[in-house]
């Protein structure tokens, strides 16, 4: 494709090498060339962006991986869609497949949602329009003023299964707390395969911090007023560890967004071995793998981990072997090509439940 005459440009946002391999992907797919630009960290570690080639009336595409070093990328995406802004660019969508601090998508005590504050950003600095890929709440999309296209990584990793794991018909989807047990469910329904679900003490530590029951200020006694008299909550507890389902003598893929601290699927893992479960995978759409990841899934009961590219994870590969990589540039690229061309993204949804 003549780069020149086809309307729109791609461009890495990008200052590490190893982040612009997905890049480089889905440029090689849509058969134009990455655009010419220079992201860089200045000595003192300010973000400086030059676009090499004029964008004047262009469609741009800016992809952004998200390294370990989350801040910097924001910045980078941020500098660089201002960038394109005043060059007069047309349309610039980012193509952020693992959206960043999508977690803090709740208010937590008297924290913030930050999430929330990071949409306002990108939508202040330029971008018109998001591509993204399993977002961690899909009322995320919720937070923006532009269209969100918010993409499915599980018909890669359900080839994945079917293609790679042999004997995935004596398989079990399995959920790691019971808040993942929508998503396993419907990995379990397209596979035709069993649904487990864990639970119990080990889980669900997330969800107590993060529905705000915690967050209204003490009740302070004041004098001429009583003040109305609540019934009295029991606390919450939890009961002991335990699997719902049966997984003896099976193999037992547990599926998720996210495996960041891998402390819950390590513990998942054991417990699984202990009912009876002879092979575990962890099936994921965003590898972050933080820390220790790599040594604990090495020293653990899990067999496989498979991950896609959406994050840049080569150096925890080279330390922990259990872990393997799907790639999902050809769906990226077909989305930045119907979004070019004016054509529906429905095809790229379907058979995806609302739960997936």
């Amino acid at each position: 494709m003549n780069v020149a005459k086809s309307g729109y440009r791609v461009f890495s946002a990008n200052s590490s090498v190893a982040c612009t391999e997905l890049a480089k992907k889905i440029t090689e797919r849509l058969g134009v060339e990455l655009g010419k630009s220079v992201v860089f960290q200045e000595s003192n570690r300010e973000t400086r962006v030059d676009v090499k080639e004029s964008v004047r009336g262009q469609t741009i595409f800016i992809i952004q991986t998200i390294p370990r070093d989350v801040n910097t990328a924001i910045m980078e995406l941020l500098i660089m869609a201002y960038a394109l802004k005043t060059s007069c660019a047309k349309n610039i969508i980012g193509v952020i497949p693992y959206f960043p601090y999508s977690k803090q998508c709740k208010m937590r005590k008297r924290g913030s949602i930050v999430c929330k504050l990071l949409a306002s950003m990108l939508a202040k600095a330029g971008l018109t329009h998001i591509i993204t890929m399993d977002l961690h709440q899909k009322e995320i999309q919720g937070f923006f003023s532009f269209p969100v296209d918010n993409l499915r990584a599980s018909p890669f990793l359900i080839q994945y299964i079917q293609e790679e794991i042999h004997d995935y018909r004596n398989a079990i989807i399995v959920a790691k707390s019971p808040a993942a047990a929508k998503r396993a469910q419907s990995y379990a329904e397209r596979l035709r395969l069993g649904l487990a679900v864990i639970h119990g003490e080990a889980q669900c530590a997330e969800s107590d911090m993060a529905d705000g029951r915690h967050s209204p200020p003490c009740v302070r006694n004041t004098t001429g007023h009583t003040g109305l008299e609540l019934p009295i909550m029991m606390a919450k507890e939890k009961p002991p560890i335990t699997v719902v389902g049966d997984v003896g003598g099976r193999i037992a893929i547990i599926v998720d967004d996210i495996i960041d601290d891998v402390g819950d699927f390590v513990a998942a893992a054991e417990i699984l071995k202990e009912r009876g479960a002879y092979r575990i995978y962890i099936m994921a759409t965003h590898g972050l793998l933080s820390a220790d990841a790599p040594r604990l899934i090495e020293e653990s009961a899990i067999d496989v981990v498979v991950v896609t590219n959406t994050v840049p994870h080569e150096v925890q590969k080279l330390q922990c072997p259990k872990i393997k990589t799907v790639d999902v540039s050809m769906i990226l690229a077909e989305a930045i090509r119907r979004i070019h061309n004016g054509e529906s993204m429905a095809y790229l949804f379907r058979n995806i439940t609302v739960d997936d």
